[in-house]
């Protein structure tokens, strides 16, 4: 990168979130202004302070900008799918290395568990509904969706309900170290394997916890972020591709958006997976996992099964993966506590948690859009 472009490489200088659980008393708006308010004072910054917002699940954009007090040169309102969370921060991150804006909050608010959310069927208000094109042939819910995929990912390489396991049971692990955590009772895989389908060959504890919570993160330009109170973390590389036309259920499980997200990201960031140090990957569903750490290089196609069993994802392990928890047990605010949690691992402020010597975390959302964002110090 040129002079310039280090000046205006993206930086995350704030952080902030509400507890997550049922709190019926906040809406999405009220939700999201908790925590920029929080991310602001982790930043050292005001509401004047920020002249770019982007908006992701707010029940109004203008209400929250009454709210706060920020008259933004640069707004931008995303729709409710929890693929836009990679999108919304590559929106942002353009924005500050084109100049439309100096300082950038992302602000998210979720009220689904208290509003009673429900993911699939016709009456569902939180997706695309372009799943109700598959309605005829069963594919009712992403969960449907997610269990065809991974049938098929069996029958291809033998891999079993005991991979997705040991996947539900390490997060589980994570999040008993987790104060922010909804679910932090350990579980055992013979818990994983006695609970009951919910779309076979997926369990219950193969899904992601709906909750109420909102998250905020604050990005700069490279050059205002040192003078902030928190240690900056700055975004090496970001990449984004997608399977639209192709519909919901992937044959190739997306590692062909994957791969290409990959390629450019690890181009950008001017890194590998050698060099990751962890990985926080979207985990609605565990074969999401599975298909992710295939897709992005982590391991071969057909392999990510022995690859979570061998405890690789564990803190201590070749690859330590959602350290907060993930969707499956920290909470599901579809990508942004992950993010917000690679954050936290590369300024070191993770406690029992932490990954040692953490320098590169990848946020990696796999998908009919597949976004991955390279975290580092």
């Amino acid at each position: 990168m040129t002079q310039r472009d280090e000046r205006l490489r993206p930086a995350v200088v704030g952080i902030g979130n509400t507890p997550f659980g049922r709190l019926p008393a906040y809406d999405s708006n009220a939700l999201a202004t908790w925590a920029l308010r929080n991310a602001l004072a982790d930043a050292g910054l005001v509401a004047r302070d920020v002249d770019g917002i982007v908006m992701h699940r707010v029940g109004n954009y203008q209400k929250l900008c009454e709210m706060t007090g920020i008259n933004p040169d640069f707004v931008a309102v995303q729709p409710q799918n929890g693929r836009m969370c990679g999108v919304s921060i590559q929106i942002a991150a353009i924005a500050i290395m084109t100049g439309q804006a100096r300082t950038v909050a992302l602000v998210y608010g979720n009220d689904g568990r208290s509003a009673g959310a429900k993911y699939g069927g016709a009456a569902d208000r939180y997706d695309s509904a372009a799943e109700q094109m598959g309605f005829p042939y069963g594919m009712t819910s992403p969960g449907a969706v997610s269990a065809l995929m991974f049938q098929r990912h069996m029958a291809q390489y033998g891999t079993t309900t005991e991979h997705l396991g040991a996947i539900s049971v390490t997060f589980r692990d994570h999040a008993a170290l987790n104060p922010d955590a909804v679910l932090r009772t350990p579980i055992t895989l013979a818990d994983h394997q006695a609970a009951k389908f919910i779309c076979a060959p997926l369990r219950l504890l193969d899904y992601c916890q709906i909750n109420d919570g909102g998250v905020a993160m604050i990005l700069t330009a490279g050059d205002r972020a040192a003078d902030r109170p928190q240690p900056p973390v700055y975004l090496r590389g970001f990449a984004q591709a997608s399977s639209l036309a192709d519909g919901l259920v992937a044959a190739d499980y997306n590692h062909g958006p994957m791969k290409k997200v990959a390629d450019r990201v690890y181009a950008m960031a001017g890194v590998g997976p050698a060099d990751i140090d962890a990985a926080m990957i979207y985990d609605n569903f565990t074969p999401t996992v599975l298909f992710s750490l295939e897709g992005f290089g982590f391991c071969k196609p057909g392999e990510s099964g022995p690859f979570v069993a061998s405890g690789a994802l564990a803190l201590g392990g070749h690859l330590p993966c959602n350290t907060n928890g993930g969707h499956l047990s920290e909470s599901y605010m579809q990508g942004w506590g992950l993010n917000v949690e690679a954050v936290r691992q590369l300024r070191g402020a993770c406690g029992p948690r932490q990954v040692a010597g953490a320098r590169h975390v990848q946020y990696i959302a796999g998908g009919p859009v597949t976004t991955s964002i390279v975290y580092g110090t």
